[in-house]
């Protein structure tokens, strides 16, 4: 009889998961809150911008810090769309649908469903902080060691980034989602779960027409510096510079 070929399980030095949560570019759909005075089209163009941003930036992560992660894009409304298997090819990442009723709904199906994949740690960040440092990530996966829950507060009360170690389906039932109150709602119920909670940085992210002003003025000071020492992307900078004098005429 033919003994059994044994293939290592592809987790056996990958334990981590780092997911983007990402929408495709489509005008309409993302980046509302910034239409006027933006267009549809110009809103889709900056996301689709920060997605790049983000995957390319957690990949050098990876790189530089030497982190024994998989990263994933989790896609909506699919991940069939030719725009993220593009992403796939170009940025070796894996593809997952972003599947839930509501943001909670989906972040919670993530992790489940990572989580049943054997990994230890998970960790779920947006695309609206394409500037984070790449040394956060190596943060919130080292803060998952000591606490049960990581999370990444946002200026606006919100949070950029969460990890945990086990599925926590609580954390994400009734959340006023897109509110300033989605980072303490949070905090209180993983207090009520008797979970651990270990808090990276505040970041902005952008949402509004403030967070876009503030990161076009970011972004001009950025540009200031030696090419090497740069944090925007030249793509989303070029962007940044073109809204900029487009919103001097609205």
């Amino acid at each position: 009889m033919k003994q059994a070929t044994l293939h290592p399980s592809p987790l056996t030095s990958h334990q981590l998961a780092l997911v983007i949560f990402a929408k495709a570019p489509i005008p309409g759909n993302v980046k509302t809150r910034l239409c006027p005075p933006l267009t549809p089209d110009e809103a889709a163009t900056l996301h689709g911008s920060f997605v790049l941003d983000m995957l390319e930036r957690t990949k050098l992560a990876v790189a530089t810090l030497h982190l024994p992660l998989h990263r994933y894009l989790a896609c909506a409304p699919s991940s069939e769309l030719v725009f993220f298997k593009i992403m796939e090819e170009r940025q070796g990442v894996r593809l997952v649908d972003q599947i839930g009723e509501d943001l909670g709904g989906r972040m919670h199906r993530t992790f489940t469903d990572l989580f049943a994949k054997g990994y230890k740690q998970v960790v779920i960040v947006g695309t609206d902080v394409p500037t984070l440092p790449l040394s956060a990530y190596r943060e919130a996966f080292a803060m998952l060691d000591r606490s049960d829950v990581v999370l990444g507060p946002a200026v606006d009360g919100g949070y950029y980034l969460i990890g945990l170690r086990q599925p926590a389906e609580q954390l994400f039932a009734e959340v006023p989602w897109s509110t300033e109150q989605v980072l303490p709602v949070t905090q209180q119920k993983a207090k009520t779960l008797g979970l651990s909670v270990g808090l990276t940085a505040t970041w902005r992210d952008v949402d509004t027409i403030t967070d876009l002003q503030w990161l076009i003025a970011e972004s001009q000071e950025d540009n200031k510096k030696p090419k090497k020492e740069r944090t925007f992307s030249a793509r989303t900078a070029e962007a940044l510079q073109l809204l900029a004098t487009r919103l001097k005429t609205r």
